[in-house]
């Protein structure tokens, strides 16, 4: 499980080192091979060890296309998907530059663990985003019953 977040840095040309203790436990999970794609909702990218990416990626294929905001879900989670594999010497992976620009991302960036996968936010808008979660939203029931 990918868990806890971490502040890190990119360089000019979108290089990134991934953490020492997330770098290890992908290493471990899938040799360093991940997928990296843009969020649907939010302005981050989700960061994917490749073989839960290959469970996940018949369910986004089989979207009911003829709905458009499926349809967009489907473009935008295949569009910018991205076989990256993190460099064991240095523990870097390089980012390109549509991924770059779709989250806005420059020098100060926050790895955030989501369980099977990471997100990857501008330290900026992960800061906003924390400001503003769900001021507007109603809570789902689901979340009600959860005592933490």
């Amino acid at each position: 499980m990918y868990l806890g977040s971490n502040a890190i840095s990119m360089d000019a040309k979108g290089r990134l080192a991934i953490p020492a203790k997330v770098r290890d436990a992908l290493l471990s999970d899938c040799g360093g091979r991940i997928v990296v794609t843009a969020h649907t909702e939010e302005r981050c990218l989700l960061v994917y060890p490749e073989q839960q990416w290959q469970q996940l990626l018949p369910q986004i294929e089989s979207l009911p296309n003829i709905n458009r905001k499926a349809a967009k879900m489907q473009r935008v989670l295949l569009g910018y998907a991205t076989n990256l594999e993190v460099d064991e010497a240095n523990g870097r992976i390089l980012l390109p530059p549509t991924l770059r620009e779709y989250a806005g991302l420059e020098k100060k960036l926050m790895l955030v663990g989501q369980g099977k996968k990471l997100e990857l936010w501008s330290e900026e808008e992960w800061a906003k985003y924390l400001d503003a979660a769900g001021d507007e939203d109603e809570i789902p029931p689901e979340v009600l019953s959860l005592s933490l």
